[in-house]
């Protein structure tokens, strides 16, 4: 069985999604700061007519910040019933791996604020960190967001 992936970058390291959960990737567009929102969230665009919030996964991942370039895009993902867009360096592929190609990640990897990591794909010479973007909000996170929607 293979698995289909969307493969991006974030700090020089290679992530990958399923690409079932992805909704679209637009390029990075003008986000509306809010008051008082989280640190990870960035804060709102307007996605054909809709109210996206943004959040800025160096922050949620605890990399060191990158200045936008025009490479940067905006992966729209559905969690939890929500639409939420995560911004990343680049997005660089999609491609096709085989089970045999992704190993569980080791225990020591995964801590309550890293449960998202699903996989470690062996893709040619490299390694990609694959994720659960489902999972990348906690419960709290997901509250925040609907709050911040509704404040909007």
């Amino acid at each position: 069985m293979e698995n289909q992936l969307v493969i991006f970058t974030l700090a020089g390291q290679s992530y990958g999604v399923n690409i079932a959960v992805v909704d679209g990737i637009i390029k990075l567009q003008d986000i509306t700061k809010v008051p008082h929102a989280p640190g990870f969230v960035m804060g709102i665009t307007n996605l054909r007519g809709t109210v996206l919030p943004v959040i800025d996964l160096h922050t949620r991942f605890d990399l060191p910040p990158e200045e936008a370039t025009r490479d940067s895009r905006i992966i729209v993902v559905e969690s939890n019933g929500s639409k939420i867009g995560m911004v990343v360096d680049a997005v660089t592929e999609v491609l096709r791996v085989p089970a045999e190609a992704i190993e569980p990640p080791a225990p020591l990897m995964i801590t309550i604020n890293s449960a998202f990591i699903t996989g470690i794909a062996k893709i040619a010479d490299r390694l990609v960190i694959l994720l659960d973007l489902a999972q990348v909000l906690n419960a709290q996170d997901h509250m925040a967001l609907q709050n911040l929607s509704v404040a909007v």
